[in-house]
């Protein structure tokens, strides 16, 4: 008997553990193994697994991404996620206003339409909310500073790629009422929001409380898993995105006594899922394409993290965090991320996404994802530099108020 897709997850699984312990031998991250492991199995590599099973390997990956933001939200609260929104708007914006608008400026400089320069400055915008998160919370620094303002601003970067998806065919002059459809989704994100908090408040922590006095593991495992799911397919029904459902799935539990015991639970499942989500990735690359340009795409990919890593330490200036705070920001998120994938498919369908400008954005964007574990890793060493040689000593000693209600970083 044959069960589809059992082959390519053994093949994918297989080869992840002998790359995976390839590179912890030689010290390097586990995600650079689980790109390679894509590159190695997909279409531009050895073919190890087809086109025709691609559909179904993203859709592991997508139950990775929920099943990480489903922990963050655990690991979070309502009162804490009140406390960051005003880094959520405020460092959201600067971050995403920034990026559009520089990016806007340089496309055109070299040629593209303005629909297709605001379109890129859409991709280029967006970061990887799967990979900082899970570094983030390996180093422990989720709670951090630096960890809060990431946090913050990937909320709102998931929050805007529905607009951005609405705007998509505007700026493809094919029209559309996106003026009520904007609406229709501040709607329906206000009724996600109530639900949250009545769910949060009064429903989650007694039903999970009566399922606690059954005493029955099995019983505790599916109510946990069917809240994480239902909530997040609830906000992908309504428009919104399935990771920022699972996000408030997480919320709501952890409103309850047994936040914990549910991130026991799900902690190995997100381990397993998160693998496929870094599989899909690599996937995505045209090796033949990535050799061929592969000077001009390391370029581009340098100006890239340059340009995101200033952009977002901006942010964080904006929101009057002491330097090593800015500098460890922008040095978090300055990868394209996973959600600019999605948009690209609705840029080429609307005809703002050209096909050797689509397969550049692959490989940078890739590029720029297996590069951030070296990054974020480095990134205290990076900031001792510039402290030590870069940064003049008035700098280094200025250290602004912050009305954050999260205490300062020393320096």
């Amino acid at each position: 008997m044959h069960i589809p897709l059992l082959q390519e997850i053994v093949v994918i699984l297989g080869l992840s553990a002998v790359v995976i312990y390839i590179l912890q031998r030689l010290k390097l991250p586990p995600i650079l193994g689980l790109l390679s492991t894509g590159v190695i199995v997909g279409p531009g590599g050895l073919e190890l697994v087809g086109d025709d099973m691609t559909h179904e390997v993203e859709m592991l990956a997508e139950i990775g991404v929920i099943l990480l933001l489903f922990i963050i939200g655990l690991e979070f609260s309502l009162k804490t996620l009140a406390s960051i929104q005003r880094i959520v708007f405020i460092g959201g914006s600067v971050q995403v206003g920034v990026t559009i608008l520089i990016t806007y400026f340089i496309a055109s400089a070299f040629g593209f339409n303005w629909g297709e320069a605001i379109f890129l400055g859409f991709l280029f915008s967006l970061s990887s909310t799967a990979i900082v998160l899970k570094i983030l919370q390996e180093s422990s620094d989720v709670n951090s500073p630096h960890g809060q303002i990431a946090l913050a601003i990937l909320i709102f970067q998931d929050i805007i790629v529905v607009p951005m998806m609405l705007f998509t065919p505007l700026i493809a002059g094919k029209g559309g009422d996106v003026i009520q459809a904007l609406l229709l989704l501040l709607l329906k994100a206000a009724l996600v929001i109530v639900v949250v908090l009545v769910s949060a408040r009064y429903l989650v922590p007694r039903l999970l409380h009566e399922i606690a006095r059954t005493r029955s593991r099995e019983l505790f495992i599916l109510s946990i898993i069917v809240i994480c799911f239902a909530v997040a397919w609830a906000t992908s029904e309504i428009g919104l995105s399935l990771a920022l459902g699972a996000f408030m799935a997480g919320l709501i539990i952890s409103e309850s006594e047994y936040s914990y015991q549910a991130t026991g639970i799900v902690i190995p499942f997100r381990e397993i899922f998160t693998s496929f989500f870094f599989v899909s990735i690599g996937m995505l690359l045209d090796v033949q394409f990535f050799l061929q340009h592969i000077l001009i795409i390391i370029g581009i990919t340098l100006l890239v993290i340059i340009a995101k890593a200033i952009i977002a330490a901006m942010a964080a200036a904006a929101l009057r965090y002491p330097i090593r705070t800015i500098m460890l920001t922008g040095l978090s998120i300055f990868q394209i991320g996973e959600f600019a994938f999605i948009l690209s498919a609705a840029g080429i369908e609307n005809g703002l996404l050209a096909e050797s400008t689509y397969q550049y954005f692959l490989s940078i964007s890739i590029l720029s994802m297996a590069v951030t574990p070296f990054i974020m890793g480095s990134s205290e060493n990076i900031f001792e530099f510039f402290q030590k040689q870069v940064f003049p000593k008035r700098i280094i000693q200025f250290n602004p108020i912050n009305t954050s209600v999260f205490d300062q970083e020393t320096m």
